[in-house]
């Protein structure tokens, strides 16, 4: 199967755009309180709070990134073809 250049491209922009997006969210679950036993950034050991949302962060950044190399192989692909 073939991608169209325009799917590619979507695809591509959606790897961008989860990499763009996550890692922001990261430093923001880091530095929320309920991610710390004591309550204070950094210190205690991390709750179930870090450990889901890490998962999650984890899992997108793993998705974004197959369907951005996708778009990549799709965009070459469909260049390649055309007459």
């Amino acid at each position: 199967m073939v991608l169209s250049r325009r799917w590619s491209m979507f695809l591509v922009l959606v790897g961008v755009w989860t990499w763009a997006i996550w890692p922001r969210f990261a430093v923001a679950i880091w530095n929320d309180a309920r991610a710390w036993s004591t309550g204070e950034i950094g210190r205690g050991s991390p709750t179930s709070f870090l450990w889901v949302h890490a998962l999650l962060i984890v899992g997108s950044l793993a998705i974004g990134t197959a369907v951005g190399l996708l778009g990549v192989r799709g965009w070459r692909a469909a260049r390649r073809d055309r007459p």
